[in-house]
């Protein structure tokens, strides 16, 4: 896309590829924390974009996700309630990192 185009982006035109993947968490946040696990993405790098779906409930908590080093998505779930929030053992994510490409600036530049 030409430099300084008021064309509108596409999804593709931000993120040059991307890396599909399916993993399982366990986590337990009791009241007032947040918990963490890791999932292996062979690929992945600190400043890619994660896209994430869960099948458990996360209650009343808040689940991120972000790659918090070469090779691993980090899951985080926060507990703001007042009782402990358990996403069970062997839960199953599957999700998408996403690669920017550089050489594309996200306001049409």
């Amino acid at each position: 896309m030409a430099a300084g185009s008021n064309q509108p982006r596409q999804f593709r035109d931000i993120f040059k590829s991307c890396i599909p993947f399916t993993g399982t968490v366990t986590l337990t946040a009791t009241a007032g924390s947040e918990t963490a696990a890791t999932v292996s993405v062979p690929g992945a790098a600190v400043g890619d974009a994660v896209i994430f779906s869960l099948v458990e409930d996360t209650e009343s908590g808040s689940l991120t996700a972000q790659v918090n080093a070469a090779d691993l998505v980090e899951f985080v779930l926060a507990n703001a309630t007042a009782s402990t929030i358990t996403i069970p053992s062997g839960s199953v994510v599957k999700g998408v990192v996403l690669k920017w490409d550089d050489e594309v600036g996200l306001s049409g530049e």
